[in-house]
């Protein structure tokens, strides 16, 4: 005989679940399958959202049009930094748990998300220089170097500097954070340490080494990808993850230029606002080769 609460639920059998269900019905056939029109405070999308919230941060400080665009195109890259991060931690986690199909899912998932976050720089691309004249000494000496959010996606592609760390040591919240992220594994490190538990011949000094250090390509690194290689079957799991962890850095290469030719375009080669050389730091980024040894591999297999 069904519990009391599973008769009350017909939709799905016992459970809170089942309730909040029966409870959509009901308002649906109340409704006679109408949208709800009256509440009396803030309608609940506004309030499970945060919506009044996220919009009251949108402030210009200048009257310049272009200003509010810049300001929204920041805010979304950063929710999406924090996205992405999510799912390459997700990914890395199953690594370290052996589960290459569950750290697959998480990577597939993570693409999907920096398209967008690639895509976002759409936002920005119709903007003159003289437009962003107008509003650039508004925000002094910000810049998106100074984005925690994007400093934890670096550091989780392996790109570690304790250094990066120093501009937030007045958030001592947001410091402590990235220095955990800093001094655990990166998602490669994860994969290597994956090969290196299948039996192929990751060097040690790359299975067990200090996190905090910047990685470097390594030759027996390369070695043991193309082993992999060899093996190109659709069930080769490991081929399979080499190819999904390339999606994700080619991805991150389409970010570094997009933002390379965004600055290029609003600004030209003039000083970043956060101290930098600008267009020469960004170009010196651009170019570094995201998970080395999956693409120094083609050039011999």
């Amino acid at each position: 005989m069904l519990s009391t609460t599973a008769q009350q639920c017909p939709f799905v059998p016992g459970g809170e679940a089942g309730g909040a269900e029966a409870g959509r019905a009901r308002r649906a056939e109340s409704n006679e399958g109408q949208p709800t029109l009256s509440f009396e405070k803030n309608t609940p999308y506004v309030d499970y959202a945060g919506i009044d919230t996220l919009l009251g941060l949108q402030r210009p400080r200048t009257a310049e049009p272009a200003e509010s665009a810049f300001i929204i195109a920041t805010q979304v890259m950063e929710l999406l930094f924090s996205l992405v991060r999510e799912r390459w931690e997700a990914a890395r986690d199953a690594l370290e748990a052996d589960d290459v199909p569950g750290a697959l899912a998480w990577l597939r998932r993570a693409c999907n998300a920096q398209d967008v976050l690639n895509d976002s720089w759409g936002l920005l691309a119709d903007m003159t220089p003289t437009e962003f004249n107008r509003f650039r000494d508004s925000f002094g000496e910000a810049s998106g170097f100074q984005s925690y959010g994007y400093r934890k996606l670096e550091f989780l592609l392996g790109n570690k500097s304790a250094a990066m760390i120093r501009p937030h040591k007045a958030m001592a919240g947001v410091a402590n954070e990235l220095a955990d992220v800093l001094e655990r594994p990166g998602l490669y490190d994860a994969a290597l340490r994956l090969l290196h538990r299948r039996g192929l011949p990751v060097p040690a000094d790359r299975v067990e080494r200090d996190w905090t250090q910047d990685y470097e390509p390594s030759a027996g690194v390369e070695a043991a990808w193309t082993a992999v290689y060899a093996d190109d079957k659709p069930g080769n799991d490991l081929f399979l993850l080499a190819e999904a962890l390339l999606d994700v850095a080619e991805r991150v290469t389409r970010w570094r230029h997009r933002h390379l030719v965004a600055v290029k375009r609003t600004m030209g080669a003039k000083p970043g606002s956060g101290g930098s050389n600008g267009l020469t730091w960004l170009s010196r980024n651009a170019e570094q080769d995201v998970f080395p040894e999956l693409w120094s591999l083609r050039s011999s297999v």
